[in-house]
């Protein structure tokens, strides 16, 4: 599948505690799956790592929707104060929010549910899927702080991947204690030579090929059972 065969993205709206909530959504003809993003520290759904992912699940057939789970006016206060990026409980009810449209959106209504989660996105994604886990098929983290989704962690059912860099030391550790109590179907891949930001020539594409594998097999298998039900 190539990129041109995939639906102009449009932006969307979603209303959450009296905020607007602002995403793009991109739906691939014939889609297997569709992926909501959870950006993490300071960052948004303009995230250039972010959205280099999305491209490539897209071009696999993956729907996406990468959204902001703070308002403009948050993320200023955000920049000051750092206060919000580790709200993971407020964070998380914004991603099932977001999850609630994806359900009854018709563009992306019948279609299996993954999250992917970088850095505190990554533990707001896994407690999402921890407190609706019949509505999520998959979770890949990437330089994740599983940590911070505390208890959660054990009652994450989706099958999910951890990417960390391999000189991304305190973090890799971390996700090396996750992956020991996370309970279903689990995997951690290292990234040779990648720091925390996978900024390094050919990190940034190893995650992107991970993850594609990691979506594809399992909203793939998702959607073929919901299509024989």
């Amino acid at each position: 599948m190539t990129q041109e065969t995939a639906i102009e993205t449009r932006t969307i709206h979603i209303s959450s505690e009296q905020q607007i909530l602002e995403g793009d959504l991109t739906v691939p003809e014939a889609a297997i799956g569709v992926v909501l993003f959870a950006h993490g520290s300071g960052s948004s759904r303009f995230s250039p790592r972010n959205r280099y992912v999305a491209r490539v699940l897209q071009k696999s057939g993956i729907a996406t929707l990468l959204m902001d789970l703070l308002t403009p006016e948050e993320e200023l206060l955000d920049a000051r104060t750092a206060a919000l990026r580790f709200d993971i409980d407020l964070l998380a009810r914004r991603l099932i929010l977001a999850t609630w449209w994806l359900v009854d959106e018709p563009l992306a209504a019948k279609l299996p549910i993954g999250y992917f989660g970088a850095s505190t996105g990554a533990a707001a994604a896994l407690a999402a899927a921890a407190l609706i886990p019949d509505f999520v098929a998959a979770v890949v983290s990437r330089g994740g702080r599983p940590d911070f989704a505390g208890e959660l962690l054990h009652h994450v059912a989706a099958p999910t991947l951890l990417i960390v860099g391999s000189e991304d030391s305190t973090v890799l550790e971390l996700n090396r204690k996750a992956l020991a109590v996370l309970p279903g179907e689990k995997d951690l891949k290292i990234v040779p030579g990648a720091s925390h930001l996978f900024e390094e020539p050919g990190a940034l594409e190893t995650v992107a090929e991970l993850a594609r594998y990691w979506f594809t097999l399992y909203l793939g298998c998702a959607s073929q059972q919901t299509r024989a039900a």
